[in-house]
């Protein structure tokens, strides 16, 4: 072989055939397999790469295409008690591949060390001969063409992100054409694009689109894992996903058409551990290339995991800095991605010191000059800490304080009062001023419910967690979601049950899509999706054909979008798309900065401004009531009104006392979650005028200051 160009890694063709390059330090020697099909039989050709440049080894072969699959073999020391371990006889994928090809085979053949069973059951410190070749995913050598990427650069303040699954979106669209339907090519369709736009969100948020594969555990429960948090490579868009041979071609193409309709696409990363779990996992890739450069270790063979995944990616080593951010450059400037949220960005942040927002690699990435332009979310957490408010401008952050707040306010329980006070609901609601004092309020991606947790609908239907399909006893999943199920757990005969859900998830909705912040929605929840109380959905029953799943294993179809609506999810769709409506004409330009509360000397009104029933303003007395479970917000608005939003969540109604002429001339409401959209007559009252507030509603008026 001839040398190739050291400077890219990866696989990169050229016009008479392909560089190859891998990053193996510690490696004694490094082989390119390259693996074709003749009559029915996967024939393996070795080539010895052997040109090396310090810890990369390099080589260039002639008449190399499109299509070649390939894997590497890497040579080394098999010495687990000091964390090496090197075993030639399986075969790895290209942490830099662009596309994989063929199914993971669930066999001993797969583990490093001698296994024996599918689990990996055996002494891991003894090295296994079988050649795990036609057992892994092959990389595939990949042609990219970097496109003219449109982009929108929406910013912050008008942002609705909508938080979707690939293949959970559109499998049920029936204006998709069958063989499309929860793909990537799926996502650019016409009636995809229509629904987004219709709803009135500017960002699609995909869970993992990387290449990933089912844990060994999982998959010998029958089950596979639906959401892709457990990485193979992560350059490579999820093959399954594609509709076509050609998956990043068709994934560029749908990027592009979201872009053309005024949609940003964000994807979550997942960057914190891969697929090989603990020391006893399964040999893929990293683990064979070294695995003491790319996991963090307390000594020896121990990993430290702070995933709860079995592994933990060492961020703080300069290779995976680069590995990192050349993955973020392919998602970015080639596919044309627009943000990333990071799970458990806090495991990326984690120093010799523990947790730090402004370690090496997160610096890396907010200073460099195309990345820092991005759309960037981290989720502030991981198992072992918490560093909500700590993250540094660019950054984003999933507030997990909102969500907790907001529940607790509107699903008061009998059982368990609501006991913090309104002030906490008014901080979230006005941008968590607490947290990010020094940011502004876009730095706080407010949510209700996310893929982790319940839908909105099951928010307001179980007391409980119900992950018996997951096959784990119930056992996983949060033990406290704050949910409420109005007296029955589960679907209910009871319309008056029915009734107050409804009302319930659209008062919820009101506050989400009025408050400062960023927003962001679930998918489904416009539409009371559930999940039959799993609050764990991570995984779906083993089958071929998953377009099929529906019943209570997976989770009364709940895992995809329903877009055959009934008339209650329907009523919820529109409710959403009038409040993101709403929020866009009155709210997305007064938000971009925190509200300072106090009194303006030319309108002698205050910009934000919190009230009791009886039309006066809440005092430092009133907010500290435990056992306060209403209040109502005045925030001026764009184009010369204010809206003024009243939340009851008592089971009582409540007369609530409109403020004076001082805040407005005239009060005009606008929505009311007790009343049905095509039943709603908007009414107008004068200042100092009285609004019955049904149980467990939110109204919004619309207030007139000229």
């Amino acid at each position: 072989m001839q040398p190739a160009d050291k400077r890219y890694l990866g696989a990169g063709l050229t016009e008479e055939g392909c560089n190859f390059a891998i990053w193996a330090a510690a490696a004694d020697a490094v082989e390119l397999c390259l693996f074709d099909e003749v009559n029915g039989k996967m024939i393996e050709t070795r080539y010895s790469l052997g040109h090396r440049d310090g810890p990369i080894f390099h080589g260039y072969l002639k008449g190399i295409k499109a299509g070649q699959r390939y894997g590497y073999r890497v040579y080394g020391p098999w010495d687990p008690a000091s964390g090496w371990r090197f075993n030639p006889n399986k075969l790895l994928i290209d942490p830099y591949a662009h596309r994989l090809t063929g199914e993971m085979k669930y066999s001993p053949e797969i583990y490093g060390h001698v296994a024996s069973d599918l689990l990996g059951s055996g002494d891991i410190t003894i090295r296994d001969e079988r050649d795990s070749a036609g057992f892994v995913p092959y990389s595939v050598v990949t042609e990219i063409n970097v496109p003219r990427i449109n982009r929108l650069n929406t910013p912050w303040r008008e942002t609705v992100i909508y938080e979707a699954h690939v293949r959970g979106l559109t499998q049920f669209n029936e204006s998709i054409p069958e063989e499309d339907r929860g793909t990537f090519k799926a996502l650019g369709h016409e009636s995809t694009i229509h629904y987004l736009r219709d709803l009135g969100v500017t960002a699609l948020e995909l869970l993992p689109i990387h290449a990933f594969e089912s844990e060994p555990f999982i998959h010998s429960r029958g089950r596979i894992n639906h959401w892709g948090y457990n990485a193979i490579a992560f350059s490579a868009p999820h093959n399954p996903y594609a509709a076509t041979d050609d998956p990043v071609s068709e994934l560029q193409e749908a990027v592009a058409k979201l872009h053309d309709a005024g949609i940003e696409v964000i994807l979550d990363v997942v960057y914190n551990h891969t697929a090989e779990g603990g020391p006893g996992g399964p040999t893929l890739s990293w683990r064979g290339i070294d695995s003491k450069a790319f996991y963090r270790r307390s000594t020896g063979d121990n990993y430290l995991d702070f995933t709860g995944c079995g592994n933990t990616v060492d961020s703080r080593r300069p290779f995976v800095h680069r590995m990192i951010i050349d993955s973020l450059y392919f998602w970015s400037e080639v596919i044309g991605i627009d943000g990333f949220r990071f799970d458990l960005a806090t495991a990326l942040a984690r120093t010799d010191q523990g947790i730090l927002t402004n370690s090496s690699l997160m610096m890396a990435i907010t200073s460099d000059p195309k990345l820092r332009d991005r759309k960037l979310i981290a989720e502030p957490w991981d198992i072992g800490g918490y560093a909500l408010g700590d993250f540094h401008h660019p950054w984003r952050e999933w507030n997990d304080h909102y969500r907790d707040s907001m529940r607790q306010f509107w699903l008061v329980n009998p059982s368990r009062k609501f006991s913090e006070g309104v002030g906490d609901v008014a901080s979230r609601m006005s941008g968590s001023h607490d947290i990010f004092y020094y940011r502004g309020p876009t730095s706080s991606i407010n949510f209700l419910t996310a893929h982790d947790g319940f839908t909105l609908r099951d928010l307001v239907s179980y007391n409980s967690k119900h992950n018996e399909p997951n096959g784990e006893e119930n056992r996983d999943g949060a033990d406290s979601n704050r949910s409420w199920n109005l007296g029955e757990e589960g679907p209910s005969s009871d319309e008056r049950i029915n009734a107050l859900r409804l009302r319930l998830q659209k008062s919820m909705m009101a506050t989400l899509l009025l408050s400062a912040g960023v927003p962001m929605l679930t998918m489904g929840d416009e539409v009371s999706r559930s999940q039959a109380g799993s609050n764990n959905a991570y995984s779906l029953p083993l089958t071929s054909d998953i377009s099929t799943l529906a019943g209570p294993d997976a989770f009364f179809g709940g895992w995809a979008l329903n877009w055959n609506t009934s008339h209650e999810e329907e009523e919820m769709f529109e409710t959403t798309k009038l409040l993101i409506a709403l929020r866009k004409k009155y709210l997305s330009h007064v938000t971009k900065e925190f509200f300072t509360g106090e009194m303006d000397l030319g309108t002698n009104r205050k910009d934000l401004a919190w009230f009791r029933r009886n039309g006066e303003e809440m005092n430092h007395e009133h907010w500290q009531d435990p056992g306060r479970d209403h209040l109502a917000m005045f925030v001026e608005a764009s184009i010369g009104h204010a809206l003024y939003v009243v939340l009851n969540a008592d089971w009582e109604s409540e007369n609530f006392i409109l403020p004076s002429a001082k805040w407005g001339t005239s009060y005009r409401c606008i929505f009311d979650s007790s009343s049905n959209l095509t039943d709603f007559e908007p009414r107008i009252e004068a200042p100092g005028g009285l609004t019955k507030v049904s149980p467990h509603t939110a109204q919004v008026w619309l207030v007139n200051r000229e």
